[in-house]
């Protein structure tokens, strides 16, 4: 820390209850008192090197014992005048960092220019603080020390110069140390650089990015707006002024963060202050998306929803998480619903403008990358798999979410249509997320009607459900049973194009002659076991076997489905379809199962099933 010793005299003053007395044997002419303390002084001294004191002095009536001047508002108060005392008694003492700005705005307010004496207090404290910029420590201290003393310092300027080079040294670690060079540079006995007098210790700086967020994390809100928009303004990364942001509110607000670098974060800020602050920090986060994590941009939503910040402060954390919702996380999204309604148990609302946000922002990112989808596809083709896309992401984000809103027995079903709507189709490679969500809510919401399940039922696509989840779906009593004859026949249909896929091929291998002649080498021939059609076709009818198995499982099922809620007749007189009658004479014709449909009649059941759909 930087030091400039003054005077030679030894100590003179001392302290008596609440004054300070001096000790050269004079007895004192003038009394001087700042706040409770009291100064008993001579006023030669004293007016030998202030022009506002010998003002003051002239003021006072001569035939009176002693004068009596009360300088209540001097800046730094008593501790400062001790100080100056000293000067112009010339008693040693020493400016640091922590003292010369309030002595420096004394010094000013009592007049101590060059015309009361060479190397006053004026330019002595000028000389010193041009000195302590070189120094991010000290003008760090010396920044601190300037809300003591407004606005005179700002009126000197003293605290825009502190922001001006505490900006540059952070925008620049080299120069966070004063260079130190020329003939007046020596040692001190201690081993510290002296420059005329000034102590410097001298201390690098480490030149990560980060490191200056712990230093100004100390400054006061004002101090740190000031020197955060400094930053902004000479066009620092956001990145790092993100960090910085973050780092800072992360240190004063406990609910963002309950640890900091792995200490406790406590903060003595009240609810007014920290709702203050955190609109502060909202308003100077750069508007770049992915700049700041989505985490700490959801939890100051949480945060600043308990402390009732503005709602202009919320709507743009909203924003800012909407254009980068697919970096979110399903337990941050959980915000507790504290509005004055309190419906339900989340705030499904805030949930669904920043999925509004989303949409807009990704449609706008599909316009502008219309023209590149052939590089893209490309691209795909050569890594030989597709990267989820945002959207996807925010897909099954939703899916998520409203599964775990949907026990709530509060949450309207226009709420939960209108929040899962808003995903495409396209956006889902399969829809058991989604089916997962709507079966919780049936399961929550018994009492729907079913003209309301069906509704319900069509955010699904039946198409694309895993076999998993169309197998669940079958044995689904919560379901419309239109629903679950939709979920059957698609499963059946993809079962029908994959054999007939098959049987396709092993048409094609068996009118192969080439094939043919070699078979039996084929089969023996281990090298050949990844590129071998006639093993494949082996797997090939491996798998249409496991896939007949499947199909009776499903016929089974459904059957039983059909004895409980109605017969087939039934079921089939509803959905337009016949049966094929049993013929007359059962040994003249062939076996047939026990109400198999009708080929007109599967047609008529496959279009009625997609008209449903």
């Amino acid at each position: 820390m930087a030091c400039l010793k003054l005077g030679s005299k030894s100590e003179i003053f001392y302290l008596y209850g609440q004054s300070w007395l001096c000790s050269t044997g004079l007895p004192s002419d003038v009394i001087i008192e700042i706040g409770d303390a009291s100064f008993h002084l001579h006023k030669f001294p004293l007016i030998s090197r202030s022009k506002e004191l010998e003002r003051f002095m002239k003021d006072i009536p001569s035939d009176s014992e002693k004068s009596i001047l009360e300088l209540h508002d001097l800046p730094g108060g008593a501790k400062a005048f001790l100080l100056i005392a000293r000067f112009c008694y010339g008693v040693k003492m020493e400016l640091t960092p922590s003292n010369v700005v309030p002595l420096r705005c004394a010094a000013e307010f009592l007049q101590m220019s060059e015309d009361y004496g060479e190397g006053n207090l004026m330019i002595q404290t000028e000389n010193f603080l041009n000195h302590i910029f070189g120094q991010w420590t000290d003008t760090l201290k010396a920044l601190k020390t300037c809300e003591d003393v407004l606005p005179l310092a700002e009126e000197l300027h003293i605290t825009s110069r502190c922001i001006h080079s505490l900006v540059l040294k952070a925008a620049d670690p080299t120069l966070a140390i004063l260079p130190l060079s020329g003939p007046s540079s020596v040692q001190s006995p201690d081993n510290s650089e002296m420059w005329n007098g000034i102590s410097m210790s001298l201390t690098s700086k480490e030149t990560g990015e980060d490191w200056w967020f712990d230093d100004v994390s100390s400054l006061s809100l004002p101090l740190y707006k000031r020197f955060m928009q400094g930053a902004i303004a000479r066009h620092m990364k956001p990145r790092r002024v993100s960090g910085s942001l973050v780092y800072y509110a992360k240190k004063h607000i406990p609910s963002l963060s309950s640890f900091q670098n792995g200490n406790s974060s406590k903060s003595n800020l009240s609810e007014a202050d920290q709702r203050n602050l955190i609109e502060e920090i909202v308003e100077l986060l750069p508007n770049e998306k992915g700049v700041t994590q989505t985490k700490f941009l959801l939890r100051s939503l949480r945060t600043a929803m308990a402390l009732y910040a503005s709602s202009c402060c919320c709507a743009s954390l909203e924003k800012r998480i909407g254009f980068q919702l697919d970096e979110a996380d399903l337990e941050d999204l959980l915000i507790p619903n504290i509005g004055y309604s309190m419906e339900t148990i989340h705030d499904i609302d805030c949930v669904q403008r920043m999925l509004d946000h989303f949409m807009i922002v990704d449609n706008d990112d599909a316009d502008s990358t219309s023209n590149n989808d052939i590089v893209e596809e490309e691209r795909r083709i050569v890594g030989n798999c597709q990267r989820a896309t945002p959207m996807t992401k925010v897909a099954d984000l939703m899916d998520s979410y409203l599964a775990e809103v949907a026990p709530d027995v509060n949450l309207k079903f226009p709420k939960f249509q209108s929040l899962a709507a808003v995903i495409p189709d396209c956006a889902r490679t399969l829809d058991d997320g989604i089916y997962r969500a709507i079966d919780i809510y049936l399961k929550s919401h018994a009492w729907m009607t079913e003209s309301e399940k069906e509704q319900i039922c069509r955010l699904m696509n039946c198409q694309k459900l895993s076999l998993e989840a169309s197998t669940h779906a079958a044995q689904n009593e919560r379901l419309p049973l239109r629903v679950v004859v939709q979920v059957l026949f698609f499963e059946q249909l993809k079962l029908r194009t994959s054999v007939a896929g098959w049987f396709f091929a092993s048409d094609t291998l068996e009118n192969s002659t080439t094939l043919s002649g070699n078979l039996a080498l084929l089969r023996n021939d281990g090298n050949t076991t990844h590129n071998n059609p006639v093993v494949a076709f082996d797997h090939m009818k491996d798998r249409v076997s496991e896939l007949e198995k499947e199909c009776l499982s499903m016929k089974q099922d459904l059957e039983k489905m059909m004895k409980s809620k109605g017969s087939w007749n039934m079921l089939l007189k509803k959905l337009g379809c016949r049966l094929i009658p049993k013929p007359s004479n059962p040994k003249a014709s062939k076996p047939c199962r026990k109400s198999k449909i009708a080929p007109d009649a599967v047609t008529e059941l496959e279009e009625n099933v997609v008209a449903v759909s």
